[in-house]
């Protein structure tokens, strides 16, 4: 009984940091098994997934805090923070387009993935400047001369944009060349050896995933903790509500210091009492110092994508050197050959369109998780003992441990002779993301959730008087569960897919397309947060429910075609 009194005790003063002990703990285990697993893989493999871990690292701290910290440094609502976000993450990925056309036109994919990382690096940078405008000595809210400051985080946000268009396609179209060397020597041992050769490109890639995933498992607690810290400080306490109470008031709604849903707050976010005297003064301060801890994160961010870049530095000749392979296999094909490689061409390239149409709609549903899905952790769950942030952790963490769960089940089924193809598991991919907004439904349906806004201007007696109150933390360990599974049959297999249909010219355009496909489905992801608190939130989870499921239904009526021209 004392044991599980302490223990008790250790998750009520310390959750945050309990979990992430546990964490670290199951990532080192799995860490060696995956390392053991990668033996049977290209050498090269492990330094691409190192040289990406660095860099998803850093990208996940920021992703995890930058909805929330747009809206807790600026003040903007929920939307137009969305619309933001959803600009930079569409910025992310189109301009992989620019970043494979860069790399097959020159050939150097080494020296694009190394200037990508520099301007990553830089833009990080930028962020972490704690710029804040003031009015009268106080903080000014989003009307008060912020314009400039937010025009100034944008450009650094584009830097990121670029710098990972340059980075992200191009590693990736890296490892698919890993796997096409290997895959040439193999032939040499025999067709057994080439067809064991072949099946583990799919293997390799959910591998190369899964490193990528160590960093953001771990990257999602730093910008918390060191928030938590700064906020210590000065005599404050994490609120999830505090910072935009604050935004009101210095924004000129002034009652709103009278209203009990602040006085509940403010008593909650301060250990010295006192500073609540003067409302204008603490709103001020809460707001810089609540930002500032933030900014820190982003110095960790810029570390990261150096210590990437020292990686990739160090191990850049485990790499394939395309340009000067090319070259050596310059050969003349008669006006036949090049009619039948121009058909297959065409086939391979209208397979891929056709799997990046449902990459659309999937990756629309999925980035919910900084968007509708992190308000929802905000302002729906309770985050009194782990921050709505670290939520973000949990899709990485998922990844580590399901992936090899998801690999034996499918090695399993191709033993038994029923081989599961890369087109049929992205059709199940879809139907599982689709249980994830099902669950959402069903949990807001039957808690008579009603929409964002109405849901955060209740106080305690409000909640109380209707019935309402915050779900369990538990809630986002399952949402996430299903948004994994389905992320682990659609992301690294598209990788895969992509390397087997793309013509060996057009390598880095093609990831880049896959990229570019990501990119429009997080050109339209603000709608979430604008539905959740528009609506009941079981309408805006039903909205992504029918997405998924549709998107399920076309790749089945696709499957045996697709089957064909991966077969060819």
């Amino acid at each position: 009984m004392r044991m599980l009194s302490f223990l008790t005790n250790l998750w009520n003063s310390n959750a945050t940091i309990v979990l992430l002990f546990l964490i670290l703990i199951i990532v080192a285990v799995f860490v060696v098994y995956y390392l053991k697993k990668a033996k049977e893989h290209p050498k090269g493999l492990i330094a691409a997934a190192l040289s990406n871990m660095g860099e998803r690292f850093g990208y996940y701290i920021m992703n995890a805090v930058l909805l929330l910290f747009l809206v807790s440094k600026f003040g903007l609502p929920d939307g137009t923070a969305g619309l933001i976000y959803s600009f930079f993450y569409f910025g992310i990925y189109i301009l992989a387009l620019v970043g494979g056309l860069i790399a097959d036109k020159t050939q150097n994919y080494n020296r694009t993935i190394q200037i990508g990382l520099f301007i990553m690096a830089a833009g990080y940078v930028a962020l972490a400047i704690p710029l804040f405008s003031k009015v009268n000595g106080m903080v000014a809210d989003g009307n008060g001369g912020w314009w400039g400051i937010l025009i100034f985080t944008c450009v650094a946000l584009l830097c990121i944009a670029f710098g990972n268009g340059l980075f992200k396609g191009n590693l990736q179209a890296l490892v698919g060349k890993l796997y096409d060397e290997f895959e040439v020597e193999e032939a040499k041992k025999g067709p057994e050896a080439l067809k064991i050769a072949k099946d583990k490109r799919d293997s390799g890639f959910q591998i190369f995933y899964v490193f990528i995933n160590i960093g953001g498992v771990i990257a999602p607690f730093i910008a918390p903790l060191l928030r938590k810290w700064w906020l210590g400080r000065s005599n404050f306490i994490y609120n999830a509500d505090m910072a935009g109470l604050c935004h009101k008031f210095l924004g000129g709604e002034t009652s709103i210091v009278e209203s009990q849903k602040f006085i509940e707050t403010s008593a909650a976010a301060v250990t010295d009492p006192s500073v609540l005297a003067n409302p204008a003064q603490f709103c001020s301060d809460y707001v810089q110092v609540f930002n500032t801890g933030i900014h820190w994160a982003f110095i960790v961010s810029a570390c990261a994508m150096l210590t990437s870049l020292f990686i990739f530095l160090a191990t850049k000749h485990k790499f394939p050197q395309p340009g000067k392979k090319v070259a050596a296999q310059s050969v003349e094909y008669t006006a036949e050959e090049k009619h039948a490689m121009a058909k297959e061409i065409k086939q391979r390239m209208a397979a891929l369109f056709a799997v990046l149409g449902i990459a659309i709609f999937f990756w629309l549903s999925f980035h919910q998780n900084g968007q509708s899905l992190m308000v929802f952790a905000r302002d729906f769950v309770d985050s009194s003992r782990i921050a709505p942030e670290i939520s973000q952790a949990l899709n990485p963490l998922y990844v580590i441990i399901l992936t090899p769960i998801v690999m034996a089940i499918f090695a399993g089924l191709a033993r038994k002779g029923k081989p599961v193809s890369t087109p049929r598991k992205i059709a199940y991919g879809m139907f599982i993301a689709g249980l994830a907004y099902l669950f959402l439904v069903i949990l807001s349906v039957a808690n008579h959730y009603p929409s964002g806004d109405a849901f955060r201007a209740m106080d305690s007696t409000q909640m109380a008087a209707a019935g309402l109150a915050k779900s369990g933390y538990w809630v986002m360990f399952v949402i996430y569960f299903f948004l994994t599974v389905a992320e682990l049959l659609i992301s690294p297999l598209g990788l895969s897919f992509v390397s087997k249909v793309a013509p060996k010219h057009m390598v880095g355009l093609c990831q880049g397309l896959w990229l570019g496909a990501t990119a429009i489905g997080n050109l339209f992801i603000f709608v979430g947060p604008i539905m959740l608190n528009a609506w009941p939130i079981w309408k805006c989870w039903t909205v992504f429910l029918v997405i998924c499921f549709v998107s399920m239904s076309i790749m089945l009526g696709m499957v045996k075609w697709l089957e064909k021209v991966t077969k060819d």
